[in-house]
This record gives C-alpha cells, sequence and structure tokens, in this order.
C-alpha cells in the first residue's frame, strides 16, 4: 500500500507523530506525454510522408523527431485504440471489432477488459494526471447514455478530465459532445464560427494551463484525438475552395506525385512501383468532366480537414514552447488506420442518404457542390482518392493490405536534437500494440500490474539499426486476415459472406517488396503454409476466433439485443441529450409518438421532440398553430401539417407510423398526426428509417445543434426552436413489426468498399 501512514497513534497528540506522503521533486518527475491520434487518415497524407497537403506542424515534430515507414495498425478505429491504450492485441482485450457491437465472444465485446490496465491507470502511481480530449470509441456505444455504467469511458479507464465524443463520429459543427461523464451542448454553432477540431484544441490547452497552475510539480499525459479525418469532412470553406483546384489533375497522377516525394523523402525504397489500382477503382480520365468536378470537391474537404486540424495542433505545440514544455514532452503523432474506402466509387456529398436506400444521384450532388464541407452535410470522398491517400499501399481501411493497416508514426523524443537523430526515417516493423511498452521504456517507468503482450521499440529511434525483438504480429479484421513474421508478410483478402476456405492467402517478403506486389505463394508454398499455420495458433491464443465477417448485420443485431424486448419509451421534460445507440430504434417498423403538453392556449411554438440532425432524423414540432412532423430521410424532407389549426385546450400532440410491406425491397409507411387522438393530417411514403436514423442524438423539447428541419425557412437548420408550451412529457410506444433486413444492410455496407 503506497500511502500506508508511516507516523505513530498515541492516546493524546503529544504521544503521536504526524505523517505525510512525500511530495514529488519537479525536478525528478517524468517527461510529459502527448499523444496525437488521428483518423483515418493515410500512409501518404501528411506532407513529410509525400502528400502535398500542408501539415507543417506534424511535420516540424517529425524535422525535430524520427518517422516510421514500418508502423502498423489494426484495420479500424476502435481496435486500434484499444490496443494503443492496453499495449496489447485488440481481440485479447475484447475489442475485436467496432465498440459498436458485442458479437457475444470474449474477443468481440466492444469494450475493453476490465483486466487490461490502460497507458492512464499504468501512469497514475507515477504521479501522472491524465487529460483525454476528442473521440474516445473505445466502449460499448450501448453503455454511452446518461446512466453509462461508466467503467468504461475515458474518467473510467485512468483519465482524469475528459471533452470529447464517445462514438465512431460526430458532426464537427454540432457534435454529440461529452465533458467528462455528462453529455453537454457544443459552447458554439456553426454560424457563430464553432468547428469541434478548434474546440478540442482550445480544450486540450485549457487542461495543460490548468495542470501548470495547479500541479507543475506532476507530469501529465495528453491524448488528442480529433475527429479528422473521419467522415463527414467538414472544414472552413475557404479551405476547401483551394484544395478542390490542387485535386483537378486526377488521383492517377496525385498517386505518382507522391510515390515520387516518398522516394525522394526515404520512406519508401528508390524503386518502388505504383501497385495496380484497387479493385473497383477506374482510371481518373474514364469519368467525366461533372464527376471530376465533385471529385475533386470531396477530396478538398478531405485535405482542408486535415489541414484545419494541422493549424489547431500548432496552437497546441505553441502552447507547450511558451511555456517552455516541449522539450520536456514525449509527442507521438499517428493515424488509427489507412485511408477510408467508405465513400464508395462515386463518393456521397451527404452519406446518411444511401444508408437509407435513398439514392444520391450525380446532378443532386453536383447541384450541392458548395455545400461540401458545410453543416449539413455528411461528405466522404471516392475510394479512388483513399486508394491515394494510402499511397503507395494496396487495399483500404477494414483490410489487412498494406492500406489498411500501414500507417504513419512521427516521434519527438525530449533529446532528439542533441542526439543528431531529427528528422530521420526508421523502417524496422512496429505495431500500435507496441507503443505502450515503448513508452515505458522512454520514460524509464516499471508499469505496475501491467500485461502488455506488445515490444517495446524504444531502442530504434536513437539507433536505426537496433533489433526490436519482436518476430510475428497477426491482424484480423471482418475476416481479412495477415501474418507478418521476420520480414514476410502472408495475407488473405476475404470476400464477405463467401466461406473462408476460399480465401487465397498472398505472401510477400517485404524487406524487398515495400507495397506487397510481388506475390510469392507459388514460389514459396512451404513458408506460406507454415505462416497460415501461426496466424491460427496467434488467432487461438489472442480470441480472434470464431471468424465473423459481418458488418451492417452485427448492427442491426445489437440494436435488436440492447433494445430487447422495450417497446415503451418515457422521456419527462428536464431530461438531457440521449445518445443515437440509446434512443429508441424506429427503424422498419411502426410506432407512435405521443407529446402531453398543458392544454393549448394559442400562440405556442416549437420542437417537441428530435432525433438526428439535417442530415437525417425526425422532428415532430408546434409551428404556425399546426403540428408539423419531418420525416428526414438522409436530407430529403417528408413533412405532413396538421389540416387545421391547433384547437386550443389539446394536451395530446402524436405522430404514428404504420408499415407495411412495399411493392419493391422496401416498406412502405403511412404517418399520421393525432391531436388528443384525432387524425389531423397523413403522408405516404416509400422512404423510412431503414439502416440508421442518425449520428446524433435524441433530444425532448428542442432541436439542438444542425436541425434535422429547417424551422427558419431559411435553409440553414438552425435551432434550438425550444417549445414555448409546457411539456411535462413524450412517450414513444414501439410494434412488434419490426423486419430488419440483415442480408441487405451488410450487403449495403460492403457496396462501399
Amino acid at each position: 500500500m503506497p500511502n500506508r501512514f508511516r507516523g505513530n497513534i498515541g492516546l493524546t497528540l503529544a504521544d503521536s507523530t504526524p505523517w505525510w506522503p512525500e511530495q514529488p521533486d519537479a525536478a525528478d518527475k517524468p517527461h510529459n506525454v502527448m499523444i496525437v491520434l488521428l483518423d483515418d487518415v493515410g500512409f501518404a497524407d501528411f506532407g513529410c510522408y509525400g502528400s502535398g497537403i500542408r501539415t507543417p506542424t506534424i511535420d516540424r515534430l517529425a524535422d525535430e523527431g524520427v518517422r516510421y515507414t514500418g508502423f502498423h495498425t489494426t484495420a479500424m478505429c476502435s481496435t486500434t485504440r484499444a490496443s494503443l491504450l492496453t499495449g496489447a492485441n485488440h481481440h485479447s482485450v475484447g475489442m475485436g471489432c467496432l465498440a459498436n457491437f458485442d458479437s457475444g465472444f470474449p474477443g468481440y465485446r466492444g469494450k475493453i477488459s476490465a483486466d487490461a490496465p490502460t497507458i492512464a491507470e499504468l501512469l497514475r502511481p507515477h504521479g501522472y494526471r491524465n487529460y483525454m480530449v476528442g473521440k474516445w470509441h473505445a466502449t460499448s456505444v450501448a453503455e454511452t447514455g446518461p446512466t453509462g455504467p461508466f467503467d468504461g469511458w475515458p474518467l473510467g479507464r485512468g483519465f482524469d478530465r475528459f471533452y470529447g465524443f464517445l462514438d465512431a463520429e460526430t458532426d464537427q459543427y454540432s457534435p454529440e459532445l461529452v465533458r467528462d461523464n455528462s453529455h453537454i451542448t457544443a459552447p458554439g454553432t456553426y454560424e457563430s464560427g464553432y468547428h469541434l477540431t478548434a474546440d478540442l484544441a482550445t480544450e486540450a490547452i485549457r487542461y495543460l494551463a490548468d495542470h501548470r497552475a495547479a500541479a507543475p510539480q506532476h507530469p501529465w499525459m495528453l491524448m488528442f484525438s480529433p475527429g479528422a479525418c473521419h467522415a463527414p469532412h467538414q472544414a472552413p470553406r475557404a479551405l476547401i475552395d483551394e484544395y478542390t483546384e490542387t485535386f483537378t489533375h486526377g488521383w492517377d497522377i496525385e498517386r505518382e506525385r507522391r510515390l515520387a516525394r516518398q522516394i525522394e523523402l526515404g520512406i519508401v525504397p528508390a524503386g518502388t512501383e505504383l501497385c495496380d489500382r484497387n479493385d473497383g477503382v477506374r482510371a481518373w480520365d474514364e469519368h467525366s468532366a461533372d464527376e471530376h468536378r465533385l471529385f475533386s470537391r470531396l477530396a478538398g474537404a478531405y485535405a482542408a480537414m486535415l489541414d484545419h486540424f494541422d493549424q489547431h495542433l500548432a496552437r497546441v505545440i505553441d502552447f507547450l514552447e511558451t511555456t517552455g514544455q516541449l522539450d520536456d514532452t514525449i509527442v507521438m503523432v499517428l493515424s488509427d488506420n489507412g485511408a477510408s474506402q467508405e465513400g464508395g466509387p462515386l463518393g456521397f456529398v451527404n452519406a446518411m442518404a444511401p444508408f437509407n436506400m435513398v439514392q444520391e444521384p450525380l446532378d443532386q450532388k453536383l447541384a450541392r457542390l458548395d455545400d461540401i464541407g458545410g453543416p449539413d452535410t455528411h461528405s466522404n470522398f471516392p475510394h479512388g482518392w483513399a486508394m491515394t491517400s494510402n499511397t503507395p499501399l494496396r487495399r483500404y481501411k477494414q483490410n489487412t493490405h498494406g492500406g489498411g493497416v500501414r500507417d504513419p508514426l512521427v516521434i519527438r523524443t525530449p533529446n532528439a536534437a542533441e542526439s543528431g537523430i531529427a528528422g530521420s526515417t526508421r523502417h524496422q516493423f512496429c505495431h500500435v500494440s507496441d507503443l505502450a511498452p515503448t513508452l515505458f521504456d522512454l520514460l524509464e517507468l516499471d508499469p505496475p500490474g501491467a500485461t502488455m503482450e506488445g515490444t517495446s521499440f524504444a531502442a530504434t529511434i536513437a539507433d536505426p539499426e537496433a533489433e526490436t525483438g519482436k518476430d510475428i504480429q497477426y491482424f484480423e479484421m471482418f475476416g481479412h486476415r495477415g501474418l507478418w513474421h521476420d520480414g514476410w508478410k502472408a495475407v488473405a483478402y476475404h470476400a464477405p459472406g463467401t466461406p473462408f476456405d476460399d480465401d487465397r492467402w498472398e505472401l510477400f517478403d517485404l524487406t524487398t517488396d515495400f507495397n506487397e506486389t510481388n506475390d510469392l505463394a507459388d514460389e514459396h508454398p512451404d513458408r506460406l503454409a507454415e505462416m497460415i499455420e501461426m496466424w491460427w495458433a496467434e488467432a487461438e491464443a489472442n480470441q480472434v476466433l470464431p471468424l465473423d465477417d459481418r458488418f451492417g448485420e452485427r448492427f442491426a443485431e445489437n440494436a435488436e439485443r440492447w433494445h430487447g424486448s422495450r417497446r415503451a419509451y418515457v422521456f419527462e421534460a428536464g431530461m438531457g441529450h440521449l445518445p443515437s445507440d440509446v434512443a429508441p430504434d424506429l427503424r422498419s417498423r411502426s410506432y407512435t409518438i405521443t407529446a402531453e403538453v398543458d392544454p393549448l392556449a394559442g400562440g405556442e411554438q416549437g420542437v417537441l421532440i428530435a432525433h438526428g440532425d439535417a442530415t437525417c432524423g425526425y422532428s415532430l414540432f408546434v409551428q404556425d398553430g399546426h403540428l408539423v412532423h419531418d420525416l428526414n430521410i438522409g436530407g430529403t424532407h417528408q413533412l405532413v401539417r396538421s389540416a387545421t389549426p391547433l384547437p386550443t385546450g389539446a394536451t395530446s400532440l402524436a405522430f404514428s407510423m404504420t408499415r407495411s410491406p412495399g411493392t419493391g425491397p422496401f416498406p412502405h409507411g403511412v404517418g399520421t398526426l393525432l391531436v388528443d387522438g384525432e387524425p389531423v393530417g397523413s403522408m405516404e411514403t416509400d422512404q423510412i428509417f431503414w439502416l440508421m436514423i442518425s449520428w446524433s442524438g435524441l433530444d425532448i423539447g428542442l432541436d439542438r445543434g444542425t436541425t434535422v428541419a429547417d424551422y427558419d425557412g431559411s435553409g440553414r437548420h438552425i435551432g434550438p426552436f425550444e417549445f414555448t408550451g409546457t411539456l411535462h412529457r413524450v412517450r414513444v410506444d414501439l410494434s412488434d413489426d419490426q423486419e430488419l433486413d440483415h442480408d441487405a444492410a451488410g450487403a449495403t455496407e460492403l457496396a462501399r468498399e
């Protein structure tokens, strides 16, 4: 027991000896730690890794530290976070896939195992104060509601303060924001100039300034994990305008330019050649002029988001420098996986539309060209640009080929300049599970109770020839598999829904084949067979089994399991924000929403309940004396308005959806407005929620952020349009007729690969 009382307690103060724990000496404190974890940023996207995107802050850290070319991640966001935080393989700590579902097996709980200590928990006994800003996505999203449980949230896993979001993504202008253990409203709006990246940087500086004011004798650890560059790609318009022009030459030329810069920088070996385009990616010149306009704009939004983040990272670095802390801080900058293929072949202006089987034709996208990157868009670039981001590697995020798992890593240590290693590159193989043991080696600390599986590569920072002792690393994601062993890599791409035994394993010698282009499986069948056998052994040892290639189906099943038999939800006035994953599941079913209010006197206005945002969701509200419901499916607004004004004295305002089979593959719906149980308006639709309602959550009595409906007719979706009457509660009743096509849901997601 570290603080066991060491004085003496007698009968009175006179015969007792007080004792106080020894306070740390600021001169002896370990280095501070700052981990910068970007999202969906490809191997070639930093300037110091060959990109034309401006990242001067990251480039500066690379110039003052070292860049790694053999750093690998897990191919997805939750999994890389779990591995980074614990120094273990992601399946072995329960995060085999996304935090969005629990598959019912030990390796796939969607939450970091309680018996796997995090970096923050291991640093605490050494006097560290631990701060986290940005994306967490490392606990079950079904546990992100206002009642938790909070044991998997940042404060439950060793962090002292948290400001950010808990799910995979969020709108940058109206984020699903959490402070510590409470959901809060963002402190600004798009109209006021708010952007989440800037807010996170401000909060990071605040945490560090507070620390300096109150506890400078203690070291700190900051995890800075922005939404950049996960979809939705949202950034200042002027930056998007500028970058749009820089990408008009297309992805084929851009890949060539990046590879040339990478060779010049020593990131990839001389003689490296581009691999063939990924499956499904057409030559740039095969696309039309209109498609070029769209694709360049979507690429511009992605690049602007990264540039914008780098500008705000500069604020944090400048703060450290001006306060004399930069040279006492270990800084690591990395991405969680390769660039995302989830924009599909043509990209999206609003990806929430295809989630609900609403088509987004080219002319519709072109009509919204100037909106891309704004508050009512959910844009993602085509997979041709994702391929470019991963230059010169094959495939993408979700895959176990290089494009999914080989990522940039910059490390700046306090002694880099003095040791003469600044600006150099390192080519040793390393993995995200190796970062935690490397960090503790650099800090010269022994983490008590650690069960790390990774291997420290700290020695390579000072010595480019140092051996780490690591000789094996497995990979698995959605059935895609891989194994690195002593410079060789065996890898299998798995076509979803097909037998795993049909997968073709490839074999590459990474010491001579950086980007996995020369398959040696036929030349070295014995080596390949041995590595496949090793993969199965690693899979069994790390809780990888059973193999599961489902995507959308697991989302659907998790929602069904979480909500269980519950069919009634009562939301009392005064409740706070409810995240989407714990809100009522209205997808593909009949339901009724009923708001109970004080007797109407006339003149009341405002929202009764709203779930979602401008890209998708629903809202029931009173406007100009009428009851109105907006069913917003991917930006397609289907409104029904009461035929007559609301009568005075009314106390029950409702909307009921009746689901029935449609003439096509998707269901039909009849929506009815009711006042005190009597129908006052109706609508019919073949577009109801199918796969997803929204990434944004639910509120009653108002519609926060970028709103579901356009309440003032300005086209800007401004809220909160609070209800001016007295709202007592809103009740949501769900029918048992939900029919979710799990196979079709999975096929929709896989079509986006």
